[in-house]
């Protein structure tokens, strides 16, 4: 994980995020749950903290976190063109129908539920040949925690809706 530096866009970095992106690709699935300070990840899927901000336990007006949001943007705006360059335009994934869903009680997979509970929406990109999908998104846990640019990997079928319109 890196952490968020104010104004500076760094190439390496973007060079090393595809790098993750790829290996997270790549990876088998862990067979049990985990968690610790850069991934998490369980059965069908994994998610990874690429760069981060710092917390805003002083922020009451949310400036710093406005600040954090413009500095993580260029390097989630760079992964999204060179994944498009990649693999072709991305479904927008609107995680709120998700986020609902768990609240009432209904099952949703993972990552998409974890994703549901720090952001709104995350730009995906499905790769059928190895029945994987790879999202995008900015995330934050609480408003008092960091900002964080989070690459997901799931299964392709978690992203396919059912009658419900729900994975």
């Amino acid at each position: 994980m890196t952490t968020a530096e104010s104004g500076s866009f760094s190439s390496a970095a973007l060079e090393e995020y595809l790098s993750l992106i790829d290996e997270l690709l790549a990876q088998p699935f862990p067979e049990a749950n985990f968690h610790d300070d850069t991934e998490c990840g369980g059965p069908e899927h994994r998610v990874r903290i690429l760069r981060a901000s710092q917390e805003f336990w002083d922020d009451d007006d949310g400036q710093a976190a406005r600040e954090a949001d413009a500095d993580l943007r260029p390097y989630l705006d760079a992964l999204i063109a060179a994944l498009t360059a990649r693999w072709g335009e991305p479904l927008v994934v609107d995680l709120l129908p998700y986020l609902r869903a768990g609240l009432e009680g209904e099952a949703v997979s993972e990552p998409i539920n974890c994703l549901s509970q720090l952001t709104g929406s995350m730009q995906a990109w499905p790769h059928p040949d190895t029945g994987r999908w790879l999202g995008l998104a900015i995330g934050q846990e609480d408003k008092e925690l960091p900002l964080e640019l989070l690459a997901a990997v799931g299964q392709t079928l978690a992203l396919e809706p059912t009658a419900s319109g729900r994975s």
